[in-house]
């Protein structure tokens, strides 16, 4: 039985307001900075408009791909973003032509319509229109383009085109440190030992971090209080 894409369908996925490039710890002297720099160039006349971004889960990618949405859009662009594993059932045509018309296009979660005759045939079309209208198409999987289970040789060959980035994952200070500066972006104070407390005992990615600091500036703010180790002890249950 063919699927039909529900008329009501919207593609107004919710963007994360707090996902900016100011918000993402990218030092100057560490690799990710020239992953925001491309992104950031990608709409200027001068940037590479296919750009494909790889990382684990609870990297970054997400974050980035969303912050390149929300840094178009103040700039008076339209932008769409897109996380795959939420459409991979639908029927893809339907879905993508609503884009063509799409200065800026993010597809994030790239490798759950992999293996997917009908998606990776509607990919690769998509390619080439964003290539023959001048759009800017950027991808986040959780491996690199040449590592996905592509099925359609002329698929792989799309992926590949543009610029390629890892985006390399934080070591234990440079995480510390990342949620510290978003802590402070919130207008919060996370000292050095309730940050390395909470590093300690919560999950290791940054998304579950900040993810932890969000119910934390909710509880605080609720309770007024301040982020002490008792504090986040009685909140969280550590």
């Amino acid at each position: 039985m063919s699927q039909t894409l529900p008329q009501q369908l919207s593609l107004q996925v919710h963007l994360e307001d707090d996902a900016t490039f100011a918000n993402f710890y990218a030092p100057a002297n560490h690799a990710n900075a020239q992953i925001v720099t491309a992104l950031q160039q990608s709409l200027s006349p001068m940037g590479e408009r296919f750009l494909f971004l790889s990382a684990p889960v609870g990297s970054g990618v997400t974050h980035l791909l969303q912050a390149t949405c929300n840094h178009a859009e103040l700039q008076g662009r339209s932008v769409q973003y897109l996380p795959l594993d939420e459409f991979a059932n639908l029927p893809p045509e339907p879905l993508l032509e609503r884009l063509e018309a799409v200065q800026l296009v993010c597809l994030d979660n790239v490798q759950a319509v992999m293996g997917l005759p009908q998606w990776e045939r509607a990919l690769f079309r998509f390619y080439n229109m964003m290539r023959d209208l001048g759009h800017v198409l950027v991808m986040g999987a959780d491996r690199g383009p040449r590592e996905l289970p592509v099925q359609l040789p002329d698929l792989q060959s799309r992926l590949c085109w543009g610029l390629a980035f890892q985006v390399r994952p934080l070591d234990d200070e440079g995480k510390r440190l990342a949620l510290q500066a978003r802590a402070r972006a919130r207008g919060l104070e996370l000292s050095e030992e309730v940050a390395q407390f909470i590093m300690h005992r919560a999950p290791r990615n940054m998304q579950e971090l900040f993810s932890v600091l969000q119910r934390l500036d909710q509880v605080s703010l609720a309770e007024q209080r301040r982020l002490t180790i008792p504090f986040i002890k009685q909140t969280l249950g550590y």
